[in-house]
């Protein structure tokens, strides 16, 4: 969900390259028919996506890494030592109502509609928060 969402708020940029993966991800497995109702919805990108892991050469081609929780954030330290600095909370910047900054992404898997809803919310109140902090860290010249 969180690539699809920021994929739509930097549609009319060309100096972003948005892609996601999980810690614990399938390769090569579909989003969720409710992530994919929710992304609809918010008329978000979602052509071609396809789940992948998490791996060094991605990591290595990054700019900024956003991870949805923090036990996420741990995982990729300790996977990835030596590109921390890369590495914040997708809700780090973000007051998010209810929750505070620096919020954990709620997982939303067997929690129904409601729950995904909450997720769109949460990444849509985050997003322009990282939007601005890469703008403000990011050396011009590449992609983020």
């Amino acid at each position: 969900m969180a690539e699809g969402l920021f994929r739509k708020a930097v549609a009319e940029r060309d100096d972003f390259k948005v892609a996601s993966a999980g810690v614990a991800a399938y390769p090569g497995s579909a989003m969720s028919q409710e992530t994919r109702s929710i992304l609809m919805k918010h008329a978000a990108d979602i052509e071609g996506f396809s789940s992948q892991p998490v791996g060094e050469k991605l990591i290595a081609e990054a700019t900024h890494v956003f991870a949805m929780t923090r036990s996420h954030l741990q995982a990729l330290i300790g996977l990835f030592p030596d590109y921390e600095d890369k590495f914040y909370l997708a809700c780090e910047f973000a007051d998010i109502p209810g929750m505070g900054v620096a919020a954990d992404v709620p997982d939303p898997i067997g929690m129904g509609p409601a729950a995904y809803e909450k997720v769109a919310s949460t990444l849509n109140t985050a997003i322009p928060t990282l939007i601005a902090f890469i703008d403000q860290t990011w050396q011009r010249g590449g992609d983020a």
